[in-house]
């Protein structure tokens, strides 16, 4: 059918918290909406059109903006469980009594934040590229990830290439087609993030990644089924954190796709929308 939602979808907005949330809604306006959670200083444009128009072919796709973060207005919490408040009082705006939640890497920790926050509210969870509490790495960026995001870039957009793909032939050649889907939306682009949100959610992924007694064990908390996808060599949050959550959430799944990095979900889209209607349309397991 390949409808393009995602780059002819009008920005709304809506007040909760005293923040003026942006967001964009759009797809198959059946069953249970999927909340889409970005990663770190990402904006609703930073998501993939292949995988947002995918997913919508069969359900509606909520995209925001959390607190602070371009279009919306208020700042950004130097905590997790500030930013997860901020996304069940988005959700709660818009009247969703459950939701299907995505989180990415950063949107990931809010993800599992809200799950065990809103277990009602919150039906299935699919985490992509992301980890626990005190995961290997995760006290601070990975020394890739430090090196990634410090290199200078004759084209802005190719810090992309390096943080979602792998160094291989055919994985840069995925990122270079996912850099041009990533600029189909030319009207009403959100701004990029400002400088105050770097800093605010470094602060918050710190407090996160910080080594702790029994780190997992509030991965126990996470009652919903949950789907963890992620590259087989991810150096932004290393691959292995996914396999830890998958051990440590009781009813988890996980899925490593080949030669990728952190933006698996980009290199392979097709598969991923694909995985992920599957997942979604499971009908519950019995216990």
């Amino acid at each position: 059918m390949n409808h393009d939602f995602h780059r002819t979808a009008p920005t709304q907005y809506v007040e909760a918290n005293g923040i003026r949330f942006a967001y964009r809604r759009f797809g198959r306006p059946q069953g249970v909406p999927l909340v889409m959670n970005i990663h770190f200083t990402g904006t609703m444009d930073h998501w993939d059109p292949a995988v947002t128009n995918g997913l919508a072919e069969g359900r509606e796709v909520i995209l925001f903006n959390n607190a602070g973060i371009s279009s919306s207005s208020g700042t950004v919490p130097e905590y997790i469980e500030a930013m997860a408040a901020n996304a069940a009082a988005f959700i709660d705006a818009l009247g969703l009594k459950q939701v299907d939640v995505l989180g990415f890497s950063m949107g990931g920790l809010i993800a599992q934040e809200l799950a065990i926050s809103r277990p009602q509210l919150v039906r299935r969870l699919i985490l992509v590229g992301t980890g626990p509490r005190s995961g290997e790495g995760m006290a601070s960026l990975t020394p890739e990830a430090a090196e990634i995001f410090s290199a200078h870039y004759d084209e802005p957009d190719h810090l992309w290439l390096r943080v979602h793909f792998a160094p291989s032939e055919t994985s840069q050649a995925a990122g270079r087609a996912f850099l041009q889907r990533f600029r189909q939306r030319k009207e009403n682009r959100d701004p990029e993030a400002n400088d105050s949100v770097a800093p605010a959610q470094l602060a918050a992924l710190a407090k996160w990644g910080a080594q702790r007694e029994q780190p997992y064990a509030y991965l126990e908390s996470i009652t919903q089924p949950t789907l963890v996808v992620n590259g087989d060599n991810d150096v932004i949050i290393y691959s292995i954190n996914s396999w830890i959550l998958q051990q440590h959430i009781p009813d988890a799944q996980l899925i490593l796709y080949p030669d990728a990095n952190h933006g698996s979900l980009y290199q392979y889209p097709e598969r991923f929308v694909t995985h992920v209607a599957q997942f979604l349309a499971e009908s519950p397991a019995r216990v």
